[in-house]
């Protein structure tokens, strides 16, 4: 099979071109830590958006055709050399315009504003009033409380717009031009501790852009299988299949798409969890007819590991053998051209600094783990969906709650929950304890009140006492957050009995460990995952 480099290896039909004209907003991205935020507030209310980077090319907007934009906030000054700018002829559009924060200086620069540095920054709550009528603001309250975050503010208006809104340190907090709808805010609409901010994202997607909120889990799947039809032809393809939420609901898209030309594979790198081969052969393969191949390549993936301890070469390792043992069962299989994964756009967005100046997180093992030169093209279906639209996606398709109710967990698997070297007998601890702290969660019933739960074996050992003996052993991190879409976590406050119990029951069970410890950090600043 050919070669590609891997700017070309990416062969995929958007999914934008199969959506109705106009049904999709764009979100330009200025490295706001709140642009995923925006994109997930519009899939609440059914409506399709796409990140794009900030100077994305006024001919690729138009081409998409959307129904608006908005341009995100960001952390940068439009008046500090090298700002990230849009094309200037995105005033000129002719679509709606909404503006927030750093967006809002940088159309309003553009259009012959001017921003400036306001003598008070202000980072936190205030109350927005509202001064005259606008379709931005219908059916709200004239004062409430919004989120701002800013140290810039417009000081002089572009010319045809007015200003009909004012916070105590923000005199235009709200600006727009109504003919020509375009809208600046300056302060968050995107984040909950605004109040009505859902209502006034609502308002602009509704009634100013005229959309109808068709984007439903019915609709992308319907889209999602005419999309991989196109794709595929009459090639086969190579389904990856973990066994986690997001690779069984992308093999079970790919049953329905095109079964005939679909294998699923369950490679067993040494680091999965424990059970994780017996649901993939119990649920996928008989329950639900899948064609799954079991591939034991766990001596590989630990050899290629040996003696590495930085995290991004781990993943950067297991994402290139995980391709070449692909690879080695293409031929096998029809001589497949084709590799499904299930990445998630989180996963995009944390792994490619490509939606404007935002740094890179790490490395997806499937995703910014890829290798230079692969063979196989890619098909992602689930490439912009979070995590809780894929679970709805997946009770559609029949997935048992077993499966749709999973934690996530890592592509990279333990590797990246095992922080230095990694090796057989540190992943059957971490793998051992793991076990025991998920049991725990389902059996005092808190399994599903949490977003996600894990264990870290760290690199450090400390002394104990076990008997009259003294022993120096390993440190394990429990580690459990709440969260509505993984871009932001809360630690979950787990009662200190169950934690008792959990540590009692790790120490005491399994050999090697003789401290445990609970992580509180929050995201930011912290990951869930510690590597």
């Amino acid at each position: 099979m050919k070669s590609h480099r891997k700017k070309n290896w990416i062969k995929r039909i958007s999914i934008i071109s199969l959506l109705k004209k106009k049904e999709i907003i764009i979100i330009l991205d200025f490295g706001s830590q709140y642009t995923q935020l925006i994109a997930r507030r519009l899939r609440e209310l059914k409506v399709f958006c796409e990140i794009l980077p900030f100077n994305t090319p006024i001919d690729k907007i138009r081409g998409i055709s959307p129904a608006g934009l908005i341009l995100s906030g960001g952390p940068a000054s439009v008046y500090e050399e090298n700002a990230p700018m849009p094309s200037t002829e995105i005033a000129g559009i002719g679509i709606p315009i909404l503006g927030i924060c750093y967006g809002m200086h940088a159309l309003g620069e553009i259009m012959g504003g001017k921003a400036a540095k306001t003598a008070r920054r202000e980072y936190g709550p205030a109350e927005l009033k509202i001064t005259s009528p606008s379709p931005l603001f219908r059916d709200l309250k004239d004062t409430f409380r919004v989120w701002m975050s800013h140290g810039d503010n417009l000081t002089q208006l572009p010319e045809g717009f007015i200003n009909i809104g004012n916070a105590e340190n923000c005199p235009y907090a709200v600006v727009e031009n109504s003919e020509k709808k375009i809208y600046f805010v300056q302060f968050h609409p995107e984040v909950s501790h605004t109040e009505n901010g859902l209502s006034i994202l609502r308002n602009f997607a509704y009634e100013i852009c005229g959309l109808h909120g068709n984007w439903t889990p019915e609709l992308f799947i319907e889209q999602a299988v005419e999309r991989i039809r196109s794709q595929l032809q009459d090639g086969k393809a190579l389904c990856a299949l973990s066994g986690g939420v997001d690779s069984s609901v992308t093999a079970m898209l790919m049953h329905k798409a095109a079964p005939e030309q679909t294998l699923s594979v369950f490679i067993d790198n040494g680091l999965l969890r424990k059970g994780d081969a017996e649901i993939v052969d119990r649920v996928l393969k008989l329950d639900l007819g899948l064609n799954v191949k079991m591939v034991d390549a766990s001596d590989r993936f630990l050899k290629a590991l040996k003696g590495v301890t930085n995290p991004e070469q781990k993943r950067k390792i297991i994402g290139e053998t995980f391709i070449r043992v692909f690879e080695e069962h293409a031929s096998g299989w029809g001589n497949a051209k084709f590799l499904v994964q299930g990445t998630l756009y989180p996963d995009v967005i944390e792994s490619v600094s490509v939606k404007g100046p935002s740094v890179t997180i790490k490395s997806h093992h499937n995703v910014g783990g890829l290798p230079q030169v692969m063979r196989l093209e890619l098909i992602e279906p689930l490439r912009f969906l979070f995590k809780d639209e894929v679970r709805k996606v997946g009770a559609l398709l029949g997935l048992p709650e077993e499966i749709i109710r999973r934690h996530p967990f890592p592509g990279p698997g333990l590797a990246v929950r095992i922080l230095g070297e990694v090796n057989a007998e540190r992943a059957e601890i971490l793998r051992e304890a793991d076990d025991i702290f998920i049991s725990e969660l389902k059996n005092r019933g808190l399994y599903d009140s949490v977003s996600q739960a894990l264990c870290v074996l760290l690199p450090v050992k400390s002394v104990g006492v076990m008997g009259d003996y003294r022993t120096y052993e390993n440190v394990l991190a429990l580690r459990s957050v709440n969260t509505e879409d993984f871009m932001t976590a809360d630690w979950s406050k787990l009662p200190y009995e169950f934690l008792a119990r959990v540590s009692n029951r790790i120490i005491n069970e399994i050999k090697g460990i003789n401290r445990v410890v609970y992580d509180i950090s929050t995201k930011p600043p912290a990951t869930v995952e510690w590597e």
